[in-house]
């Protein structure tokens, strides 16, 4: 169910092989939101997160459904027991799971929460799949193949657009609901016209790739498996997720840590978000 070029960066996953990740991707969505249409109990993780049956039920039927696509290949889930840098950075490939993307968002019933599972090779994000149960829609991208949308039943090619001159249409800034607010203003107003759409969980990093939205500046915090699959999707679809500091891709497994710095998604880069990015980030110092 694998490349034969698998050494070739992107190519690992086939055309069948990249079906059956997406049809259980999807069946664990079906059982997230048997979850969520009842009762269910909240437990606190030692880090003070919540965590719900959820998380745990989508845990397990992805590392299943991997370890049967791709025995050989190691599987790292936010769920999963840590697994130490010694033996993670020996990993030229591996998976990235969150398995509920926006826990806090599900306790709400809001509706913003995905499952991601993303192939990391050397570090980038070569594959990644971000379905949103209650939406019904799943985006997937790869490497050098391209990135696409399903939804019922119908799949289509998406690409970031370009960013429009803001004299004739507002830049769309997506921004987290609950996060990185003060850099997030700061930001904002050294915009040009602009408007600002709040969602939750990785949707924000989809909808920069099919280009329903320009730019999605984060300054709060997330770790690599919160934005690993959508950044597989967001560069499949020629946008880029840039670390805000350097503006160089953000990349996997380079440290003991998995958190990320402050990042921003784009479809396209242009001199004037980049002067406002840096100006938010010496300001918030």
């Amino acid at each position: 169910m694998v490349s034969a070029a698998a050494g070739e960066r992107g190519a690992f996953v086939t055309p069948a092989a990249r079906e059956r990740l997406l049809a259980g991707v999807e069946a664990a969505g079906e059982a997230v939101m048997a979850i969520y249409r009842r009762p269910f109990d909240v437990e606190t993780k030692a880090d003070d997160s919540p965590v719900t049956e959820a998380d745990l039920c989508a845990h397990h039927a992805l590392v299943d459904l991997l370890g049967e696509v791709t025995p050989a290949v190691p599987v790292l889930s936010e769920e999963s027991e840590a697994v130490p840098y010694a033996t993670r950075r020996t990993w030229q490939r591996y998976w990235l799971v969150d398995p509920l993307d926006g826990t806090k968002e599900f306790i709400r019933r809001s509706g913003d929460f995905t499952l991601n599972v993303a192939l990391i090779e050397d570090g980038v994000p070569t594959f990644g799949i971000v379905h949103a149960p209650t939406l019904g829609v799943s985006w997937f991208g790869q490497l050098g193949e391209g990135a696409w949308r399903r939804e019922a039943g119908e799949t289509r090619a998406i690409g970031v657009r370009p960013l429009p001159d803001p004299a004739f249409e507002a830049w769309r800034v997506m921004g987290s609901r609950s996060h990185g607010l003060s850099a997030l203003a700061s930001f904002l107003e050294r915009l040009p016209c602009h408007a600002l759409v709040s969602r939750g969980s990785s949707l924000k990093l989809c909808l920069v790739a099919e280009g329903s939205a320009d730019l999605y500046p984060r300054f709060g915090p997330t770790s690599e498996w919160d934005t690993a699959a959508a950044q597989a999707v967001v560069t499949a679809a020629g946008g880029q997720v840039l670390d805000a500091g350097s503006l160089k891709p953000l990349r996997c497994n380079r440290h003991d840590s998995l958190l990320n710095p402050a990042f921003i998604a784009c479809g396209e880069r242009d001199p004037r978000w980049e002067r406002a990015l840096a100006e938010s980030l010496v300001e918030g110092d």
